[in-house]
């Protein structure tokens, strides 16, 4: 798990955005379509198709204490699951969060 677990940081400090999802969780599609829709650039890791993905979900469960998906990471900064993401757009905190992180150029209306 060491290996997954230094695979994970690396991922979350070369981007300023990061999705831990698989493909068929509906909640991990909502959080990516909502990056998506306000023009955020984001690395998804689609942890059902990576060979090692098991691993680096057990690891950030060890990290962060939080097994499910989607995991998101804002700046280096675990951020959470899909509620919190839509919580944190709806009190207007998120698109502050990803310009800060250089995940989006500009803030737009």
């Amino acid at each position: 798990m060491e290996k997954a677990t230094v695979k994970a940081k690396q991922i979350v400090e070369s981007n300023g955005a990061v999705v831990f999802s698989k493909t068929f969780c509906p909640y991990c599609v909502s959080v990516k379509k909502l990056l998506t829709d306000i023009g955020a650039t984001f690395k998804a890791v689609e942890l059902n198709t990576e060979d090692d993905g098991a691993d680096i979900q057990a690891a950030l469960a060890a990290w962060t204490g939080q097994r499910t998906v989607p995991n998101v990471f804002i700046g280096g900064k675990h951020i959470g699951g899909n509620d919190t993401t839509q919580d944190l757009h709806k009190q207007g905190k998120l698109v502050p969060l990803l310009v800060e992180a250089g995940a989006i150029a500009k803030v737009t209306a």
